[in-house]
């Protein structure tokens, strides 16, 4: 069975760090370009960080842009998201996913895991 299982999510004050992981299983996503998702209470999903299938480029919603990093490492198949400086406008469940055509970064998303809460108290 092909999945995606985020975790690292966690309760952190406002300033606080926090990593997310994304494990994927069943299949290798090497070829296939990743990215994370958030949705915050009363708002609708929105895009936060993308990966390329090489892992050299990489971009970000503006909002978080400057304070998170996405990375990959392939040999784990596994997408990581490093959250400096959180803010209590980054509390969300958050979700990744990876795009439905090889090789390409710019194929819709598809196949998310079932997400991971991160909460910032201010």
């Amino acid at each position: 069975q092909v999945q995606l299982v985020e975790s690292g999510g966690d309760l952190v004050q406002a300033g606080g760090s926090l990593r997310l992981s994304c494990a994927a299983s069943g299949r290798s996503f090497s070829r296939f370009g990743m990215g994370w998702f958030r949705r915050a209470p009363g708002k609708e999903r929105e895009f936060v960080a993308g990966i390329s299938w090489t892992g050299t480029s990489t971009y970000y919603q503006h909002s978080v842009n400057g304070r998170f990093t996405i990375s990959r490492d392939n040999a784990k198949n596994t997408v990581y998201l490093q959250m400096n400086n959180l803010k209590s406008d980054d509390t969300a469940v958050y979700y990744c996913a990876v795009r439905e055509l090889i090789y390409s970064d710019t194929a819709n998303f598809t196949l998310w895991g079932q997400g991971t809460q991160v909460t910032v108290s201010s």
